[in-house]
């Protein structure tokens, strides 16, 4: 005698389309968070270039800061290739 469980066992297919759906679904989370850090990631360029002036030079922000020279530069360089695109993008509407 076999004793028979009153739950279905998903076929195969239900089992890839469910791993499938979650694999989506993290995907979509990861993307999401991605898209988060990048305007994170802008918004501190911009707040970085801006300290940059305020302070005079990379290196009284970098003092200023408590940040690296390095990071310092690569902010601003960020900052301003966003300014660039943002430019071409109004210039060319």
């Amino acid at each position: 005698m076999s004793v028979q469980s009153s739950e279905k066992v998903p076929s195969r297919k239900q089992r890839l389309q469910e791993k499938q759906r979650r694999q989506l679904a993290v995907v979509d989370t990861v993307d999401k968070a991605e898209a988060k850090v990048r305007k994170a990631e802008v918004e501190l360029a911009g707040a970085v270039a801006e300290a940059v002036q305020v302070f005079g030079d990379e290196q009284a922000a970098s003092e200023g800061l408590d940040m690296s020279v390095e990071v310092i530069r690569r902010l601003v360089g960020m900052a301003q290739e966003e300014a660039a695109g943002s430019v071409d993008i109004a210039g060319a509407l």
